[in-house]
């Protein structure tokens, strides 16, 4: 929890009185949380905070993973002991978190191939994916270039844009190409010049962008002739005009099943860059909110 608008050093493990699901709720023990840009800019940015409805004091963080343990009255296709997943804003880092299922909040099934660790970095960076391929209509053939590809979303859209049958050529410090290679990804180093670096890997140009960290990668796309209408940006707040800014809240229902059957057959794969005890919580946000983390970074309650 934490009482104060700041960094990771207002985060505090606190005891609080045990929640418990009244109607059409469901409460689940908590096994895994993982972590998103978003979470640590809710703590620090107070105008953010209240976009999204959060008051101090609050707790913290979205995505998580584990058992449904008590069932309200009138929820049905939910289960005590059943696994789930989902989303929860601002709530998610506690032994328990109250879901209403049919509300704002997100809550899936976990098939049984899926451990919590991976299930709890979906929710968030799964449907922020799928949203920003949706937004450029992403199809077999073309030639996508992601910005910021070896991040905690970029890890999905990069295999999601493989699956559908584009090229992709990703935006990254030369430390991550290897990384990058293993899902089929063409690296491309991020900085100045990146549209000369790309216009040189791609005779034919590219055919759509998804900028997943500025504008770095959405400008180089207009530069070398991509319509605008074939740009998505999720992080930025003054996308180029045209450009289309998307995020999660644009994600079909369905594109969560999609990821997780996909998982299950082995089709996309999560990179766990880091887990951490919820005892080291701050230190997991300090890393995660460095942005330097190729995958994701899961805390373990």
């Amino acid at each position: 929890m934490y009482d104060t608008f700041g960094g990771p050093e207002v985060l505090e493990l606190r005891e609080v009185p045990e929640p418990h699901a009244e109607a059409d709720e469901v409460r689940v023990r908590v096994a895994a949380v993982g972590l998103n840009p978003m979470d640590w800019v809710l703590t620090s940015m107070p105008e953010v905070a209240q976009q999204f409805g959060i008051t101090l004091p609050s707790r913290f963080a979205t995505d998580f993973a584990g058992t449904v343990d008590e069932i309200g009255e009138g929820v049905s296709g939910f289960a005590v002991g059943d696994r789930v997943y989902g989303a929860a804003t601002g709530r998610a880092a506690a032994d328990w978190v109250v879901i209403d299922p049919s509300g704002a909040d997100t809550l899936r099934h976990t098939p049984s191939e899926i451990s919590d660790e991976v299930a709890s970095t979906l929710a968030i960076a799964g449907m922020t994916a799928s949203a920003a391929l949706a937004a450029v209509g992403l199809k077999a053939g073309d030639t996508v270039l992601v910005g910021g590809a070896a991040g905690g979303v970029g890890v999905f859209a990069v295999q999601l844009a493989k699956l559908t049958g584009a090229r992709v050529i990703g935006t990254a410090s030369e430390g991550t190409f290897g990384f990058l290679r293993q899902f089929g990804v063409d690296p491309v180093a991020y900085g100045p010049g990146l549209e000369d670096r790309v216009r040189a890997m791609t005779p034919d140009g590219i055919s759509a962008a998804a900028d997943l960290f500025g504008t770095e990668a959405a400008e180089a796309a207009l530069a070398l002739g991509v319509p605008s209408e074939r740009i998505s940006t999720i992080a930025a707040p003054n996308p180029p005009e045209g450009v289309r800014a998307t995020g999660g809240i644009n994600a079909q229902p369905e594109d969560l099943q999609r990821i997780a059957d996909a998982i299950v057959a082995g089709e996309l794969t999560v990179p766990i860059a880091a887990t951490f005890p919820v005892e080291q919580i701050r230190e997991a946000v300090q890393l995660q909110a460095g942005r330097r983390v190729h995958g994701k970074v899961v805390v373990n309650l």
